[in-house]
């Protein structure tokens, strides 16, 4: 199932969806019907400039939302928060999608509403994402930052192309889900989503603002598609180490830009974004899969298994063994 619009002021996805799905919006909510799947889709409207659209459902086949970006200013500002094995990403033309691959399924994105999107929802699985939308001078106000960084500069005060990706922290994966489950004849239910969307909004702007940058790099449409295919390439192979020239050069971007742009956009350098997702899959292949320890190292490319298992532990407190044992 493919819905494609536009980001302009006036839509209203949840209206377009009901329409797609041929069911009714009661009370600002729909609900998907039994055919299709079963869950819904909530709109909150917490101010006329701070709403939610919450997402909560499993289908029994394939969601594809697709977004064109819009050239009218950014007043209203989208940051999506997601869970689920298909998530957000970003396109710079119709010819090919890029998939966040398991490295990032429970994730945070903020991007300039000038930029593409397709976001993906395979079926039989269980989806969290709520998109706030948040006007800049709201989020300013909620903020309270005298003095933003570059980054957050960008956002709050937006001249030029942006895009922002974080992981997310487990009080947020929390409030994900939290903010899902029913709100009905609670008198303060409006105070309540305020409170998740502020604390879920607080954890990606400290993260931002955390950030060790100077400035802010305008992304445009095709350092976007340059970027994510860098990001492929470096997840496609795990057990390779990146290799800088070579994925400079096949992006098309100068050595220094592509390091320079990839930090900006993912929050780490190449290298240590590698790392990170090499220890991400050997947990998915120890707790998931059953692999051993040593099978889980050779997949990832160790030969040294002491090696794997004290970076293993770095990243995730514990040792392999003790991990995929469920301690």
């Amino acid at each position: 199932m493919l819905i494609e619009f536009v980001t302009t002021p006036q839509f209203n996805f949840l209206q377009t969806f009901a329409e797609v799905l041929k069911v009714p919006v009661v009370d600002n909510q729909l609900h998907i019907p039994d055919n299709i799947g079963e869950g819904f889709v909530r709109r909150v409207d917490i101010y006329h400039d701070f709403r939610l659209l919450i997402h909560r459902y499993k289908l029994n086949q394939e969601l594809i939302l697709k977004r064109t970006g819009s050239k009218d200013p950014a007043s209203i500002i989208s940051v999506m928060f997601y869970n689920n094995e298909e998530p957000v990403t970003l396109v710079a033309n119709d010819q090919e999608q890029l998939n966040f691959s398991r490295f990032n399924d429970k994730a945070i994105q903020i991007a300039s509403n000038n930029l593409d999107s397709v976001i993906t929802f395979p079926a039989h699985s269980e989806i969290y994402y709520t998109v706030v939308g948040i006007s800049t001078t709201r989020l300013q106000s909620i903020l309270g930052i005298t003095e933003p960084n570059p980054l957050i500069d960008a956002i709050i005060n937006p001249k030029e192309s942006f895009l922002f990706y974080e992981s997310m922290g487990t009080d947020t994966q929390s409030a994900l889900k939290q903010i899902t489950a029913p709100q009905t004849n609670n008198a303060l239910a409006v105070f309540y989503y305020r409170l998740k969307a502020e604390a879920m909004l607080y954890d990606v702007f400290s993260k931002l603002n955390n950030r060790q940058t100077e400035k802010h790099n305008t992304v445009n449409k095709a350092d976007v598609e340059k970027l994510f295919l860098i990001r492929k390439s470096i997840l496609d192979d795990l057990a390779q180490p990146p290799n800088l020239p070579n994925l400079a050069r096949s992006s098309g971007l100068s050595e220094t830009k592509m390091k320079v742009l990839f930090r900006q956009v993912f929050g780490d350098s190449v290298y240590n974004y590698y790392q990170t997702a090499r220890m991400e899959e050997a947990a998915y292949l120890l707790r998931f899969k059953q692999f051993s320890v040593s099978e889980a190292g050779y997949q990832l490319g160790f030969s040294n298994l002491s090696h794997f298992t004290r970076l293993f532990e770095r990243h995730h407190q514990q040792k392999p063994k003790k991990f995929a044992s469920g301690g």
